[in-house]
């Protein structure tokens, strides 16, 4: 039986404001040790992601961190997962679209993020434990 995305996905899911600035996002990113917020919206009613890659493509262009508002650099054109599809799903989808981490809905709930990472650990877990055939 294949490992689902509901298996493998972090549930602490960190969410900030669209007016966050990029270093207030970057500290709670690095305080919870995650690559990836959820920005909500509550204006527009809209989900989106800002990533580690965001942020350090903006300081590396020269932007102020203190100042630049994370929904400037917010992917708003998002690829959402659902908590029952498989690892091979969520992984394609990040193959295909070019990203690292995908949002987990539930009745249109981010319920989750998960990760590359999240992907090969399970993946790594399951070859150690004999569950999963080599490639």
């Amino acid at each position: 039986m294949p490992t689902l995305v509901r298996d493998a996905m972090s549930t602490l899911v960190l969410t900030i404001g669209p007016t966050h600035t990029l270093r207030q996002a970057a500290r709670l990113m690095a305080a919870r040790r995650v690559g990836a917020a959820v920005v909500l919206d509550p204006d527009t009613c809209g989900i989106g992601i800002l990533t580690e890659r965001d942020v350090l493509n903006a300081v590396g262009a020269g932007q102020d961190p203190d100042r630049e508002p994370a929904h400037l650099h917010t992917t708003t054109d998002v690829v959402f997962a659902a908590p029952g599809w498989t690892l091979e799903d969520a992984a394609r989808a990040m193959t295909h679209g070019g990203f690292r981490h995908l949002i987990v809905l539930d009745d249109r709930e981010p319920v989750g993020v998960v990760s590359v990472r999240d992907i090969v650990r399970c993946w790594a877990s399951a070859r150690e434990h004999g569950s999963v055939a080599a490639a």
